[in-house]
């Protein structure tokens, strides 16, 4: 079972977080963006300084810019003119006021990973970090689902990226709170660990990220109106539902890693050079002792 955690990240609100950072004016349209609180704790657990973060659905740049400004590298991927042109000017204004300058926006779907060996990244990443994206622009076919499409996307991003994770990397995948037409909260924890997992990920954490202030013992929420008044809706018609208060976060790491964790855990010895051998990827089988050493 992944360990459980709760991240204090709602000190501030969102929109107060976007200015603390300085990202520029429309970053605020990208409604699904992780929180930059949320990106520079997860950056500060999981990369130390010189890793390479990537984003690889990066919206407006949240995350490439609490990469920069932690002094990690930072690369991320959108298929979306708008999102590339904010996460460009987010990128270049942390670049501006003196964060580390390797970062960079591919106007990209996350299926050029694929032929990510060509820039010699295999193995390379530190932290994949990024969102579970639901908006309903992101269905594919008519009648779609847009929650099932953006986790069928995901799958597949995932096993695009599982092989450029480098050894003791992490994959985080944020998910915001979507509650059902009744109220009642969408299981979206299930279907992405079975994407992680079917990806050759093995998870780790399962971590709440909070979106409410901590004021002692009490939460702040800081929901939005439309929230608010979805919940007012409910209190009158006699099914009373609780105001979003954080993300979920769902970490993974390589299988072998996991397992030489958990082995290393309870006293059992490394395997040697030649006991492992890591199962094939994406259709291309990596030696595992070449990423565990």
């Amino acid at each position: 079972m992944p360990s459980l955690s709760v991240w204090p990240t709602g000190q501030r609100d969102t929109l107060a977080q976007l200015r603390d950072t300085g990202c520029v004016p429309g970053t605020e349209t990208d409604t699904e963006r992780i929180p930059p609180a949320v990106a520079a704790h997860a950056i500060a657990t999981y990369t130390r300084p010189g890793d390479l973060v990537l984003d690889p659905d990066c919206g407006a740049g949240t995350v490439l810019t609490e990469a920069l400004r932690a002094d990690r590298r930072a690369l991320g991927l959108t298929a979306r003119t708008q999102w590339w042109t904010l996460a460009r000017a987010n990128v270049t204004a942390a670049k501006t006021t003196g964060a580390w300058r390797d970062g960079s926006v591919l106007d990209a779907r996350p299926k050029v990973l694929a032929t990510i060996r060509a820039a010699g990244l295999i193995g390379r990443v530190g932290l994949i970090l990024t969102s579970l994206r639901t908006a309903p622009d992101r269905a594919t076919g008519p009648g779609r689902d847009p929650v099932e499409s953006a986790l069928a996307d995901l799958a597949t991003t995932l096993l695009y990226c599982e092989p450029l994770l480098r050894s003791g990397g992490h994959v985080a995948v944020v998910a915001r709170p979507l509650r059902c037409p009744d109220g009642s909260l969408v299981d979206l924890a299930t279907p992405v660990l079975a994407a992680g997992t079917s990806a050759g990920l093995a998870p780790v954490e399962r971590c709440i990220a909070l979106t409410a202030g901590l004021r002692g013992s009490r939460l702040v929420t800081r929901a939005s109106l439309a929230e608010r008044r979805a919940a007012a809706r409910a209190l009158a018609a006699g099914a009373p539902t609780a105001l979003s208060a954080h993300h979920e976060v769902l970490v993974f790491q390589l299988a072998h890693d996991a397992d030489l964790a958990a082995a290393a855990a309870v006293g059992i010895p490394w395997p040697t050079e030649d006991e492992v051998i890591r199962p094939a990827v994406n259709r291309v089988t990596y030696p595992g002792w070449g990423r565990a050493a």
